[in-house]
């Protein structure tokens, strides 16, 4: 049996999303979804979708597994075209008008099954019960993209500066707006670790 770990510290679901790939720009990129089981693991442990519904959502995949192959290869489109979006944002390049289709796609397919729920301060959005399907876990990745895309916070999206192909991207919510790495704990700690020696060889 499979543990899965995800890291869900990126400042957006869409990001989270877009980081289940680790060093995505490296020669060994590591994937952490395979098929539509790590898909629904990786949504429960995003709060995409609650237990009880992540376990109706494998069931239904075990009835309907060439709905449930399907809708991962979909899953997995989008979450290329989500980050080659956000790349192209952060290096002020034109987006590819294919990726923002296929999110424009699954947005306008979210659209129907959104509606007003309660909630502990009130009312929020949320996604009506009768509406289970194998692509539901696409529709809150979705509408995070396209509201991270028409928000302010835009200009804080960006890459992990190491140079080894991390390719993390987070969105940068410090202070001062100066963070550079998925953590200091990996790549910051040894891009400081390497100017530490830089400074050692150049010292008399």
């Amino acid at each position: 049996m499979r543990t899965l770990t995800f890291d869900l510290d990126a400042g957006a679901l869409c990001l989270n999303f877009a980081n289940t790939v680790e060093w995505r720009d490296s020669e060994h990129p590591n994937d952490k979804l395979h098929d539509y089981t790590d898909l629904i693991d990786w949504a429960e442990a995003a709060a995409v979708l609650l237990p009880e519904r992540a376990d109706r959502s494998r069931q239904m995949a075990q009835k309907q597994p060439k709905m449930a192959v399907a809708a991962f290869d979909r899953a997995i489109r989008l979450r290329e075209a989500i980050y080659r979006l956000f790349v192209d944002v952060t290096e002020q390049r034109p987006v590819r008008p294919e990726d923002l289709a296929l999110l424009n796609e699954v947005l306008s397919e979210s659209l129907s099954h959104l509606q007003v729920v309660p909630s502990s301060t009130g009312f929020d959005w949320g996604w009506a019960e009768s509406s289970i399907s194998c692509d539901q876990v696409l529709w809150p990745v979705a509408r995070s993209a396209g509201e991270l895309l028409i928000s302010d916070k835009l200009e804080r999206v960006h890459q992990c500066a190491d140079d080894r192909g991390c390719g993390y991207l987070f969105v940068d919510m410090s202070r001062n707006h100066s963070r550079r790495w998925c953590s200091m704990e990996s790549c910051g700690n040894r891009a400081k670790a390497h100017r530490h020696y830089q400074r050692q060889q150049k010292a008399p």
